[in-house]
């Protein structure tokens, strides 16, 4: 059996030491106004819960952590070095941490060109199959874990605009995607396949223009060819599965797994012949998992 810990929308940060002003004469500057009168207090024990975070994977067995994105507020270099810290302790699970980037952490332009993301979490960025790397590594595979492909697309964008906060992934990885997923090496496996937005809501319906992801419905017709597996997203602040008639697997959302009274994760049991999703939350002082509202996603 394997176990996967799923977390997602960290939102760590810790000030913003060595930014130049300069750098929030733009959407920043809604963001920072925001974070200093809302975000911050629902997350100011974020740092506190990624370190328990720790302490539970490893009391409960976890064999590989999955990450959907969003290590930071305002994508800035100084957040993302310090969210890449923060997590130190999560990387150390015993088949690996797999991760693909939220909105939040290529929040401008400036993110992307500087690279910020790839420099502090670069080495979480590799492919087993390069063959079909269309973007640097995406998507990313990895066949490490016996009868487990992990596949990563990556959805996030910068969003300029202030009233945006909408993704997509490249039409160039769907495509590959779609090839990754009939190829001999992963079509028997378990499927898991990684992106930070959300292809539908709770209520199994399409997430607004502005905040959603734009070619969600392509994603899912991809992901028809999947016989066993699951997506796992975040940017919705609220834990949930749903299953859609777009597609043959669940989806499942680990909200976020820091914002204060949301606190959302999943841990996914994988054998040959069965497979088994837990939710998880936080009590207060830790992280505990909730069997009562486990669900199968094959059996």
């Amino acid at each position: 059996m394997t176990r996967i810990l799923h977390v997602s929308d960290l939102h760590l940060e810790d000030g913003f030491p060595g930014v130049p002003w300069k750098s929030f004469a733009n959407k920043r500057l809604v963001g920072l106004a925001n974070l200093r009168l809302l975000r911050r207090r629902l997350f100011a024990q974020a740092r506190q819960k990624v370190d328990a975070l720790a302490d539970f994977a490893r009391e409960q067995g976890v064999d590989l952590v999955v990450c959907t994105g969003d290590y930071t507020a305002l994508g800035t270099d100084a957040e993302i070095a310090y969210a890449r810290r923060v997590i130190e302790p999560l990387t150390h699970a015993p088949q690996g941490f797999f991760t693909v980037p939220g909105n939040h952490d290529v929040y401008l332009q400036d993110a992307v060109r500087a690279g910020w993301f790839e420099k502090h979490f670069g080495e979480f960025l590799r492919t087993d199959l390069p063959e079909y790397a269309v973007d640097g590594p995406w998507p990313q595979v990895w066949l490490s874990v016996d009868g487990l492909a992990l596949i990563g697309v990556n959805s996030a964008r910068p969003n300029p605009n202030p009233t945006l906060s909408n993704g997509r992934i490249p039409d160039a990885q769907l495509d590959a995607l779609a090839r990754i997923l009939d190829d001999e090496r992963v079509r028997d496996r378990f499927i898991i396949i990684a992106t930070h937005y959300a292809p539908r809501l709770a209520n199994g319906q399409p997430d607004r223009p502005h905040h959603g992801l734009e070619n969600a419905d392509a994603l899912l017709e991809i992901s028809c060819a999947v016989q066993r597996g699951v997506i796992v997203h975040g940017h919705v602040h609220r834990r949930y599965h749903v299953w859609v008639a777009e597609s043959h697997l669940p989806l499942c959302c680990a909200g976020s797994t820091t914002h204060e009274g949301r606190e959302g994760l999943w841990v996914f049991d994988v054998e040959e012949h069965r497979a088994v999703a837990t939710p998880g939350r936080w009590d207060q002082l830790r992280y505990i998992l909730e069997p009562d509202q486990a669900f199968e996603i094959f059996a």
